[in-house]
């Protein structure tokens, strides 16, 4: 059984080769160092919906922004809300997949249907009240998760919400204390290309063959890149290489 995450789904969306290598091979991207004080952020946001979600009330943040659903309160969210190998699993047996992914919240509407949500924090010049331009990949996260809980059985609503904390930099200084605007955006989201997608993902994990460098991949540049100049001080006699 081959574990893959949507993190790992979306990757083999903006690369095919750096999906395999880091499935097959363990070769994985390099990664940012973790933002402490956006974890942070995210938490006391969990504290607070999570206040809510015992209580069966609205939070002020979805009566502001007229959301018309509460926290979900259901037997699972504990366990969708870990990270790594957890979250919300769906175990694909006729492909061999193992396929997870974590959830910030879940809210709940009158309807019955759930709501994917993701929480964010930055910090900026003006709040973010829309999803930026270069958020797609933001989206098709969301996508993934709607995936994984209808897999599971979840009545899912195709809207999904993004809490979005925007630190507020505009101030003449710190004085221990950051004032943060913070909005729900709504994406209306569609998850019919996820299925593909997978099958794709195990068609060419089960082809044992590792695709062409993408040219749209920075990091496949990188690495031809390297290649070429590695190729080339090989060529230099010995007295232009460098230590």
């Amino acid at each position: 059984m081959i574990k893959i995450s949507r993190s790992e789904i979306e990757l083999f969306v903006q690369c095919p080769r750096c999906f395999y290598l880091d499935v097959i091979d363990k070769i994985h991207r390099p990664v940012g160092f973790p933002v402490s004080l956006k974890s942070g952020v995210l938490a006391l946001l969990r504290k607070e919906f999570d206040a809510h979600r015992q209580a069966g009330t609205q939070h002020p943040l979805q009566e502001k922004f007229e959301v018309a659903a509460i926290p979900a309160q259901h037997d699972q969210i504990d366990e969708w809300r870990k990270p790594d190998n957890a979250g919300v699993v769906f175990q694909d047996i006729s492909r061999g997949f193992h396929l997870y992914g974590s959830i910030d919240d879940l809210w709940q509407n009158e309807k019955g249907e759930y709501h994917v949500v993701d929480y964010k924090a930055t910090a900026k010049f003006s709040p973010v009240s829309v999803l930026p331009s270069w958020a797609d990949a933001y989206c098709r996260q969301m996508e993934i998760k709607q995936w994984l809980l209808r897999k599971n059985g979840l009545n899912v609503s195709d809207i999904s919400y993004f809490v979005y904390c925007t630190g507020d930099i505009n101030a003449a200084g710190l004085n221990d204390h950051l004032d943060f605007h913070t909005h729900i955006i709504a994406c209306p989201g569609d998850d019919s290309w996820v299925e593909q997608a997978v099958h794709s993902a195990y068609l060419l994990l089960k082809n044992h063959q590792i695709p062409q460098a993408s040219d749209d991949c920075e990091f496949c540049h990188y690495v031809e890149q390297r290649r070429h100049i590695e190729h080339q001080s090989d060529a230099l006699p010995l007295r232009y290489k460098t230590a």
